[in-house]
Protein backbone atom coordinates (compact mmCIF):
# COMPACT_ATOMS: atom_id res chain seq x y z
CA UNK A 1 0.00 0.00 0.00
CA UNK A 2 1.07 3.64 -0.93
CA UNK A 3 0.85 5.84 2.72
CA UNK A 4 1.20 8.74 0.80
CA UNK A 5 -1.66 8.39 -2.01
CA UNK A 6 -3.94 7.07 0.93
CA UNK A 7 -3.11 10.24 2.59
CA UNK A 8 -3.45 12.51 0.09
CA UNK A 9 -5.52 15.62 0.25
CA UNK A 10 -9.39 15.91 -0.39
CA UNK A 11 -12.34 17.82 -0.32
CA UNK A 12 -15.64 16.49 0.48
CA UNK A 13 -18.40 17.66 -1.34
CA UNK A 14 -21.97 17.71 -0.18
CA UNK A 15 -25.01 18.22 -2.70
CA UNK A 16 -28.17 17.07 -3.02
CA UNK A 17 -27.77 17.57 -6.95
CA UNK A 18 -25.78 15.27 -8.93
CA UNK A 19 -25.08 17.30 -12.10
CA UNK A 20 -24.69 20.09 -9.87
CA UNK A 21 -22.05 18.46 -7.81
CA UNK A 22 -20.52 17.34 -11.25
CA UNK A 23 -20.31 20.52 -12.66
CA UNK A 24 -18.45 21.90 -9.47
CA UNK A 25 -15.86 19.16 -8.71
CA UNK A 26 -14.88 19.88 -13.22
CA UNK A 27 -14.19 23.37 -11.96
CA UNK A 28 -12.50 22.90 -8.85
CA UNK A 29 -9.80 20.25 -10.22
CA UNK A 30 -9.65 22.70 -13.34
CA UNK A 31 -8.42 25.20 -10.91
CA UNK A 32 -6.13 22.92 -9.01
CA UNK A 33 -8.21 21.62 -6.53
CA UNK A 34 -7.17 18.58 -4.88
CA UNK A 35 -9.48 15.14 -5.73
CA UNK A 36 -13.11 16.08 -4.89
CA UNK A 37 -15.09 13.19 -3.06
CA UNK A 38 -18.70 13.18 -3.52
CA UNK A 39 -20.70 12.93 -0.64
CA UNK A 40 -24.09 13.07 -1.86
CA UNK A 41 -27.27 14.29 -0.05
CA UNK A 42 -27.55 15.51 3.77
CA UNK A 43 -28.56 12.05 5.00
CA UNK A 44 -26.06 9.87 3.34
CA UNK A 45 -23.10 12.73 3.94
CA UNK A 46 -23.89 13.20 7.72
CA UNK A 47 -23.22 9.60 8.17
CA UNK A 48 -20.09 9.61 6.03
CA UNK A 49 -18.78 12.52 7.40
CA UNK A 50 -19.41 11.82 11.09
CA UNK A 51 -17.69 8.25 10.90
CA UNK A 52 -15.32 9.69 8.93
CA UNK A 53 -14.01 12.13 11.39
CA UNK A 54 -14.24 9.90 13.88
CA UNK A 55 -12.23 7.51 13.03
CA UNK A 56 -8.14 8.61 14.18
CA UNK A 57 -7.23 6.13 11.29
CA UNK A 58 -9.14 7.80 8.59
CA UNK A 59 -7.88 10.21 6.16
CA UNK A 60 -9.84 13.07 6.94
CA UNK A 61 -11.22 15.98 4.26
CA UNK A 62 -8.92 19.10 3.84
CA UNK A 63 -12.03 20.65 3.25
CA UNK A 64 -16.10 20.12 3.51
CA UNK A 65 -17.83 22.20 0.86
CA UNK A 66 -21.78 22.56 1.28
CA UNK A 67 -24.17 23.23 -1.33
CA UNK A 68 -27.22 22.15 -0.69
CA UNK A 69 -30.56 23.54 -2.71
CA UNK A 70 -33.70 21.04 -1.24
CA UNK A 71 -34.49 23.88 0.65
CA UNK A 72 -33.81 27.48 1.95
CA UNK A 73 -32.15 26.28 5.32
CA UNK A 74 -30.69 23.12 4.26
CA UNK A 75 -27.13 24.09 4.42
CA UNK A 76 -27.46 25.94 7.30
CA UNK A 77 -28.84 23.01 9.49
CA UNK A 78 -26.33 20.90 7.92
CA UNK A 79 -23.24 23.43 8.36
CA UNK A 80 -25.00 23.42 12.19
CA UNK A 81 -25.03 19.46 12.85
CA UNK A 82 -21.19 18.59 11.85
CA UNK A 83 -19.64 21.68 12.75
CA UNK A 84 -18.77 20.75 15.96
CA UNK A 85 -16.76 17.68 14.81
CA UNK A 86 -15.35 19.21 11.94
CA UNK A 87 -13.91 22.64 14.37
CA UNK A 88 -12.64 19.79 16.63
CA UNK A 89 -10.67 18.12 14.06
CA UNK A 90 -9.81 21.48 12.37
CA UNK A 91 -11.26 21.17 9.07
CA UNK A 92 -12.94 23.83 7.36
CA UNK A 93 -16.13 24.12 5.96
CA UNK A 94 -17.18 26.26 3.43
CA UNK A 95 -20.86 27.17 1.74
CA UNK A 96 -21.98 27.33 -1.33
CA UNK A 97 -25.14 30.05 -1.78
CA UNK A 98 -26.96 31.53 -4.61
CA UNK A 99 -26.59 35.04 -5.50
CA UNK A 100 -29.52 36.21 -3.82
CA UNK A 101 -28.56 34.25 -0.72
CA UNK A 102 -25.85 36.72 1.07
CA UNK A 103 -28.47 37.96 3.55
CA UNK A 104 -28.37 34.33 5.16
CA UNK A 105 -24.29 34.82 5.75
CA UNK A 106 -24.34 35.83 9.48
CA UNK A 107 -26.31 33.35 9.95
CA UNK A 108 -23.95 31.03 8.41
CA UNK A 109 -20.97 32.42 9.77
CA UNK A 110 -22.54 32.17 13.32
CA UNK A 111 -23.58 28.85 12.46
CA UNK A 112 -19.18 28.55 11.76
CA UNK A 113 -18.82 28.62 8.40
CA UNK A 114 -15.47 29.06 7.40
CA UNK A 115 -16.36 31.47 4.16
CA UNK A 116 -18.88 32.01 1.89
CA UNK A 117 -19.23 31.48 -1.97
CA UNK A 118 -21.62 32.26 -4.40
CA UNK A 119 -23.13 29.97 -6.52
CA UNK A 120 -23.45 32.46 -9.94
CA UNK A 121 -25.32 31.35 -13.03
CA UNK A 122 -23.07 32.96 -15.51
CA UNK A 123 -20.47 30.70 -16.30
CA UNK A 124 -17.20 32.66 -16.19
CA UNK A 125 -18.98 34.28 -13.12
CA UNK A 126 -19.04 30.57 -11.92
CA UNK A 127 -14.73 29.64 -12.98
CA UNK A 128 -14.00 32.75 -10.77
CA UNK A 129 -16.11 31.60 -7.52
CA UNK A 130 -14.10 28.19 -8.60
CA UNK A 131 -10.47 29.47 -8.61
CA UNK A 132 -11.50 31.22 -5.58
CA UNK A 133 -12.30 28.45 -3.51
CA UNK A 134 -9.58 26.46 -4.49
CA UNK A 135 -7.54 29.24 -3.19
CA UNK A 136 -8.91 29.14 -0.12
CA UNK A 137 -8.40 25.84 0.37
CA UNK A 138 -4.90 26.01 -0.71
CA UNK A 139 -4.24 28.98 1.96
CA UNK A 140 -6.06 27.12 4.62
CA UNK A 141 -3.57 24.27 4.33
CA UNK A 142 -2.06 23.41 7.38
CA UNK A 143 2.07 23.56 7.17
CA UNK A 144 2.73 20.75 9.12
CA UNK A 145 0.85 18.25 7.50
CA UNK A 146 2.86 17.04 4.94
CA UNK A 147 4.54 14.09 6.31
CA UNK A 148 2.15 13.06 9.17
Amino acid sequence: MNEYVENAPYVALIDDDQHSAALLTRMLVAHGSPRIQWYGNTAVAHSTIATTLSDPKASWPSLIIIDLKAQSQASIEFLRSIQPLAYQKGVNAVVMVPPDGRQHREALEDAGASAIFIRHAEPDAYRREAASLVSFWARSQRLDAVGM
